[in-house]
C-alpha cells in the first residue's frame, strides 16, 4: 500500500481469464459471420429488398477468408498485449496491413477473372 492505494501485483491470470472470458463471443460472431456471410452484410439493411438481393462472390469470399483470418491472428495481437506491450502495436499494425492487402488481393484476382 502507497499512499492509501493499494498497488496491483501480478494480475496476469486475472487478465488472461477475462480475455478468454471476453473472447468468446468474439469467436462466436466470426464463427457466425464464416457460416453465413449474407446475413453479416444484410444485418439492420433487410428491410431495404423486397426479394433476395444479389451479393458478389468475391464479397462473400472476402468477408469468409477476413473472418478467418481473424480468428487466427486476434489471440497472437491479444497474447502480445499481455505478455509483450511494446510489441502490441507492432502486431496491431501487421493485424490491419494484413486485412487491407488481402482485400485488394481478392479485389484484384477478381477483376483479373473476368
Amino acid at each position: 500500500m502507497e499512499n492509501g492505494i493499494i498497488t496491483g501485483g501480478n494480475n496476469t491470470a486475472a487478465e488472461i481469464f477475462l480475455t478468454v472470458i471476453f473472447m468468446i463471443p468474439l469467436y462466436a460472431f466470426l464463427i457466425w459471420t464464416y457460416s453465413s456471410p449474407e446475413d453479416i452484410l444484410l444485418l439492420g439493411r433487410r428491410w431495404k429488398y423486397q426479394g433476395d438481393p444479389e451479393i458478389s462472390p468475391n464479397v462473400i469470399r472476402y468477408i469468409k477468408i477476413a473472418s478467418v483470418f481473424t480468428m487466427i491472428f486476434s489471440p497472437i495481437v491479444l497474447i502480445a498485449l499481455l505478455f509483450k506491450p511494446d510489441f502490441f502495436g507492432i502486431a496491431l499494425m501487421v493485424f490491419i496491413f494484413g486485412i487491407a492487402i488481402m482485400g485488394v488481393f481478392i479485389i484484384l484476382t477478381a477483376s483479373h477473372k473476368r
